[in-house]
């Protein structure tokens, strides 16, 4: 349990004692370019729960992983159809998380952030991290370190303040299996007829979901 709390700006310093802290199973609120997150290391299964309780998120609801490049995405286990490296191709680094199959018969969501300071941590803490939106289950995603920290920064370690996120809405979220079959799960910062031209398939599936957090 972590008592010390603060929100600083991402410097170097900053994002050093941000790694240290997700390395040692902290949990940190960031900005990215979408909206703030908040993160944990993958490896830290007590601090990802601490970050459903937070933010009241139902234990069956998977929370996806923010990473370096597309290098740690493979490095985690994840493989990319296809279909898929042609979306990372043209979306990444941006808003779109793909929906991986990864480690047999499981999947995972990858997202490669378009956030040079967040990148830089990423890198830090061994290429991912699992990171959700930083707001309560239901309520509106955070836009600025003031609405994160109203919302959950209270009960993270820190909480960078990188200022307003540029993109402002969550990412547009697409599966794409083994087969190379492409889904959209959820429309959002980028309209589902252009995932679907760039993924270059013939029949995908599109299931426009409204933002989850």
């Amino acid at each position: 349990m972590w008592y010390i709390f603060s929100m600083l700006a991402p410097t170097p310093d900053t994002l050093a004692a941000a790694a240290r802290l997700l390395l040692d199973g902290g949990v940190v609120v960031i900005p990215t370019d979408t909206v703030y997150g908040i993160a944990a290391h993958p490896a830290r299964a007590q601090a990802v729960a601490r970050i459903r309780t937070i933010k009241g998120r139902p234990t069956n609801k998977p929370i996806a992983l923010l990473a370096a490049d597309i290098e740690a995405v493979t490095a985690f286990g994840a493989t990319l159809p296809p279909a898929a490296r042609r979306l990372a191709a043209a979306y990444w680094p941006g808003a779109l998380t793909l929906v991986l199959p990864c480690r047999g018969d499981a999947c995972e969501g990858f997202r490669v952030p378009n956030h040079d300071a967040v990148r830089s941590l990423l890198a830090a803490c061994g290429g991912t991290l699992r990171v959700t939106s930083a707001n309560l289950s239901g309520s509106m995603p955070a836009t600025t370190a003031v609405d994160a920290l109203r919302d959950v920064g209270l009960e993270a370690d820190l909480v960078i303040d990188g200022g307003v996120s540029p993109g402002g809405v969550a990412s547009t979220v697409v599966q794409v299996d083994a087969n190379g079959a492409v889904t959209v799960l959820r429309e959002c910062a980028i309209p589902a007829s252009e995932i679907l031209h760039a993924a270059g398939v013939a029949n995908p599936t599109h299931f426009p979901l409204p933002p989850s957090a």
